[in-house]
């Protein structure tokens, strides 16, 4: 099983918010995961991401791979993630 780190989204119509999880590759954006590890709100200007840091450290460790946006997100909170 791949494990992956993205976005899956949650919030109402045209109010989107995104929570940070760990998922396997071929479940849907919405579908199952395993765990959640930070949440991301675009809407707002300060403070928008909150990451648990030694969650998302414990998964990049087991090899779970990291989709484009939360690379992003995770570069900007100052986790460092390789490749």
């Amino acid at each position: 099983m791949a494990v992956v780190l993205r976005l899956r989204r949650i919030g109402a119509k045209k109010l989107a918010i995104y929570r940070i999880v760990a998922t396997d590759s071929r479940a849907p954006r919405e579908g199952r995961f395993l765990e959640t590890l930070g949440t991301y709100n675009p809407g707002i200007a300060e403070d928008n991401v909150k990451i648990d840091k030694e969650k998302v450290e414990l998964w990049l460790n087991r090899g779970a791979q990291v989709s484009d946006t939360v690379r992003s997100l995770l570069k900007k909170q100052g986790v460092r993630v390789s490749h």
